[in-house]
């Protein structure tokens, strides 16, 4: 009937139906795996459609700590599981355990879920032995595409298939071998994340061998040897001594490289390994106690050529900035430059140290394109002028990012010195976050 008003569906309370209320079950389900169960149940007190729909999500996102007591815990668990005996899928399992007692039926509940089409497994075992064993099962689990272990054992495996696994990360392994890693690796046709973490150095190489192998992670207690012609980046921890030796690498990948104990005196072999496969690399990521230490070696000789480096991610404190200038000019053919700038403990409050260039870098009149810069710290007076400085001096420069913090008025006043500032190139964006 024409002018008929439609009546209002409602929800719960009365109220006008709202989105919630109206989707899809699947969406539901999508929405819920993907935060941790305890999360999961809270959201029944949205609607009654929600209610009881946590308990047909097919994943488990727990640690036992969120739990007053053991018993309650493994009840829990254990309900999860049985409700799920006749799926065909339990898409993800992830699981802290700090319960002694516990051990086995993490193993028990991890076989259990290898053998449901196990998308993703997340298992750390926080009890005071860490011998929690993760069962062979999960090392033929044809579905399995993240695998994350912290802090348990290995079974004794002989076979290794895991043709959809992506993504490995092994951290705190017991008792973990060279042999152990190089078989996971092997039997992982589609692997494009490795990240390993040791308990106590090694002093043993793992071959990493994988041609879809895409990112690697190591801390400095790992030793690897490198043959991953599709790598895009590799990142490392290093104390005294390098920790990885390159046989074949990506046409562009990307060296993140770091100090665990900064402060520490290392050796100018150890400098001249690392600088001699720099070149090897497209991309470098590394802080200023690297840099201080490859100009502190390198002189009184030339200065340096990074000839081959194309991105430049640099970590440096206020009082380091006066080595900016010889590391540009050092990047000959640079095309994306960030400059981290980060708080520096040592650091006097005194006045600032004007940025000096003496010349312009050939990168900045040549191929520089991007540049950011991204500020860490409560302020730095000398923003403004490092702004001009690229803008002024940078005839193909595309972008300029900033992400500073200011308050609503400082952010305004630098806004309006930013927007003034003459620019060498009319193609480029600021960016200001």
């Amino acid at each position: 009937m024409v002018g008929r008003k439609r009546k209002t569906k409602t929800c719960d309370n009365g109220s006008q139906r709202s989105w919630i209320c109206q989707l899809p079950d699947d969406l539901i389900s999508d929405i819920l795996i993907r935060v941790p169960t305890k999360y999961a149940v809270r959201t029944g007190s949205l609607s009654k459609t929600w209610i009881n729909h946590w308990k047909s999500v097919h994943g488990l996102d727990l640690n036992s700590f969120e739990f007053l007591d053991m018993d309650t815990f493994v009840r829990f668990v254990g309900s999860f599981f049985d409700s799920h005996r006749e799926s065909i899928m339990i898409q993800k399992i992830r699981l802290g355990v700090h319960y002694s007692d516990c051990k086995s039926l993490l193993t028990q509940w991890t076989d259990i879920a290898t053998r449901h089409k196990l998308q993703h497994l997340d298992v750390c075992y926080y009890g005071p032995c860490c011998d929690a064993t993760m069962p062979v099962s999960v090392f033929t689990c044809k579905t399995l595409v993240h695998l994350r272990l912290c802090w348990v054992v290995l079974a004794n495996f002989k076979v290794v298939s895991l043709p959809c696994l992506k993504s490995i990360h092994l951290e705190c392994i017991i008792q973990l071998t060279e042999p152990t890693v190089e078989k996971l690796i092997s039997g992982s046709p589609v692997l494009e994340d490795l990240t390993l973490i040791r308990e106590t150095i090694s002093e043993s190489f793992i071959e990493v061998r994988s041609n879809t192998l895409k990112r690697i992670n190591i801390d400095t207690y790992t030793k690897v040897v490198i043959d991953a012609p599709l790598l895009q980046c590799l990142r490392t921890r290093v104390y005294v001594e390098k920790n990885f030796k390159i046989i074949n690498l990506g046409c562009s990948t990307t060296l993140d490289i770091d100090m665990v104990y900064p402060r520490v005196s290392c050796s100018k072999t150890f400098i001249c390994e690392i600088l001699t496969d720099i070149p090897r690399f497209r991309g470098l990521v590394t802080s200023h106690f690297i840099w201080k230490k490859i100009f502190v070696f390198s002189e009184p000789g030339p200065l340096l050529q990074f000839s081959g480096l194309s991105r430049l991610h640099a970590k440096l404190s206020k009082s380091d900035l006066e080595m900016l200038p010889a590391i540009l000019e050092s990047c000959t053919k640079l095309q994306s430059f960030i400059l981290e700038l980060i708080k520096d403990p040592s650091y006097k409050k005194n006045r600032e140290k004007k940025l000096m260039f003496s010349t312009v870098p050939p990168c900045l009149v040549s191929s520089l394109k991007v540049v950011e810069l991204i500020r860490l710290i409560p302020k730095y007076e000398g923003e403004v002028e490092f702004v001009r400085y690229f803008l002024k001096n940078s005839p193909i420069l595309e972008k300029l990012k900033l992400d500073t913090y200011y308050t609503k008025k400082g952010m305004r006043d630098f806004l309006t010195k930013v927007v003034a500032l003459p620019r060498c190139s009319t193609a480029c964006e600021v960016i200001v976050l």
